[in-house]
């Protein structure tokens, strides 16, 4: 059995209460974060969250695949994605 999500706005009415906030200004507060941190991803920057880890964009060549139904050779396209990297603490502690 997998381990729970917890969603974002659990995460926000916790920390609306911790540091009495609303509701509503704690998760408009973390919306921004996450565009702000969105769009610094698209202009090719790493996002460091202190205590959190490192976020870029990393992007992967072409290469050859199999389809695995058929095992005939496919062509999958050069991408992008977003490489998080864990900080030091973190791992420690979990």
């Amino acid at each position: 059995m997998a381990p729970p999500t917890v969603p974002l706005s659990k995460m926000t009415a916790e920390l609306a209460a911790k540091h009495k906030l609303s509701k509503k200004a704690c998760s408009a507060l973390f919306g921004d974060f996450i565009d702000l941190t969105i769009k610094n991803l698209k202009k090719g920057n790493k996002v460091r969250i202190t205590g959190l880890g490192i976020m870029q964009v990393r992007n992967r060549p072409a290469r050859m695949g199999r389809n695995p139904a058929t095992g005939e050779p496919i062509k999958i396209k050069a991408s992008r994605r977003v490489a998080f990297r864990v900080a030091k603490n973190v791992k420690e502690q979990i």
